[in-house]
């Protein structure tokens, strides 16, 4: 398929704004035919965006995709059928003194926005694509997709099933590479989405600033993961691994380095390469394993060992079959661990976005916050150990965008929590109530009673004394 031009999303976003402004006021049965239409897209074709995925990534686990993608795509299109008639419910709110005996009234009512566009990634193509958009529709919006480039047979499946399920004025698929995106990010939205990394959302935010675009920004950055004395490291060490190994550690949310005590390290980096071997004898013919998504960041990530190695760290290589990972044409990549890592090399300094593990020791969990509160604010943040006191040193005394204690990762699968960075990791946030807010506009909405409130408080001149006793009262 051709490349959207932006005239074409140009129209296809008045048209859909045109749509929305006719169609007001839409009830609920509406957004909710739409979410039910979106699980009926999701249970009739996750199987076949898997196999797309698959073929775009050189191989995907089959099982990965449909457990990483679409089911919790389903599952936030179902938590937002079921709670999108209270979140939509005008929210009273308080009127200052004597206002209210007088009979004044004050509520805010979440209205949609408009159109969102929704700009997606290539690691979860599918997962990060429907489920902002299932809160989008529960908030009462049209939508319109960028779907990743990278990841092609996946978005031209898309481009092919959602008109099937959607009118064009519903939702909308473009297409294209960065020029494309980069058109797509300038278009007059009510509110746009980007997942992605940090230094694409800066230029995001510079061309939705332009139009004065709300935006919403699911960033990443550097997740640390530590590990307390109070451990069970054989336990973390296998959570640790699952989250690292899946998607091939193609995660916005993997743990991206881990912090253990001094006298541990040793300990956590065997019981690590150990939980790898068992879930993965291995790993090139594996189906469960995933590919490096293409030769570019497969060159990125070998380039982020070797400087490290020429820079004074150590490699283990957790290959349990002894593989030829170099005689390969495909794109997977065995566990790199690495120790003696400092911050002038290049793996310490941005997100790694694959399967390499750098390890950093500490003496004092003190010393282990220093670390983190030094660098910029990770989007996750995951504590292994069973001492309370510990454990909320780390939580009061540090910042993230959320965080999972004793594994890594699922805080983003409660949907009733909210998913989100702060600062380099990202700008607002969705899932949960906080999703259906960041898609609505909260109108406050005031009604005054039938006395002459104005006069009554001396509010209109020629001011005298009953402006004297308004500001004697007020002024305290």
């Amino acid at each position: 398929m051709k490349d959207t031009t932006r005239g074409e999303m140009l129209a296809q976003l008045e048209r859909q704004k045109a749509a929305f402004t006719q169609a007001r006021p839409e009830p609920l049965s509406t957004r909710n035919d739409r979410l039910e239409r979106c699980a009926r897209l999701l249970l009739q074709h996750g199987e076949d965006f898997a196999r797309a995925m698959s073929t775009d990534f050189g191989h995907r686990s089959h099982e990965q995709s449909m457990l990483t993608d679409i089911m919790p795509a389903l599952s936030l299109v179902r938590y937002s059928q079921k709670r999108m008639k209270a979140w939509s419910k005008p929210e009273k709110r308080h009127v200052n003194f004597p206002l209210g005996l007088l009979g004044a009234r004050a509520e805010v009512r979440y209205e949609p926005k408009g159109v969102i566009g929704i700009v997606a990634p290539w690691n979860f193509p599918v997962g990060l694509t429907l489920a902002p958009l299932a809160q989008a529709f529960a908030a009462g919006n049209r939508a319109m997709l960028k779907p990743s480039e990278f990841t092609e047979r996946t978005s031209e499946l898309m481009a092919e099933l959602f008109p099937k399920y959607f009118g064009e004025d519903e939702v909308a698929v473009v297409l294209g590479g960065p020029q494309a995106g980069q058109d797509f990010c300038s278009l007059p939205f009510d509110h746009l989405l980007f997942t992605g990394a940090t230094s694409i959302g800066k230029h995001v935010l510079h061309a939705a600033a332009d139009n004065l675009v709300p935006v919403t920004l699911e960033l990443g950055g550097k997740s640390p993961t530590i590990l307390g004395r109070s451990a069970n490291v054989e336990q973390a060490a296998q959570r640790i691994a699952l989250g690292k190994m899946m998607n091939a550690g193609q995660i916005c949310l993997a743990p991206d380095y881990m912090l253990v005590p001094e006298d541990m390290e040793e300990r956590a980096i065997g019981a690590v390469s150990a939980s790898v071997a068992q879930m993965y004898p291995t790993l090139l013919a594996n189906d469960d394993y995933t590919s490096v998504i293409n030769r570019r960041h497969r060159d990125r990530l070998v380039g982020l060992v070797d400087d490290a190695v020429a820079k004074g760290a150590e490699a283990i290589v957790v290959n349990p079959g002894g593989e030829n990972f170099e005689g390969s044409n495909g794109n997977k990549l065995p566990l790199t661990i690495l120790r003696n890592v400092d911050d002038g090399m290049k793996v310490m300094q941005d997100e790694i976005f694959g399967p390499v593990l750098p390890v950093k020791t500490y003496r004092g969990i003190d010393e282990a916050i220093d670390y983190i509160n030094a660098h910029d604010r990770p989007l996750g943040l995951y504590y292994f150990g069973e001492d309370a006191g510990e454990r909320e040193r780390l939580l009061t005394r540090t910042i993230s965008g959320g965080v999972t204690v004793n594994d890594v990762i699922f805080h983003v699968s409660a949907d009733d929590l909210p998913f989100g960075g702060v600062g380099p990791s990202g700008m607002g946030s969705y899932h949960g109530i906080e999703g259906f807010r960041s898609f609505s506009h909260a109108r406050a909405v005031y009604r005054q009673p039938k006395v002459n409130v104005a006069k009554l408080a001396g509010l209109l001149p020629p001011y005298g004394a009953a402006t004297a006793r308004t500001l004697k009262m007020q002024l305290k």
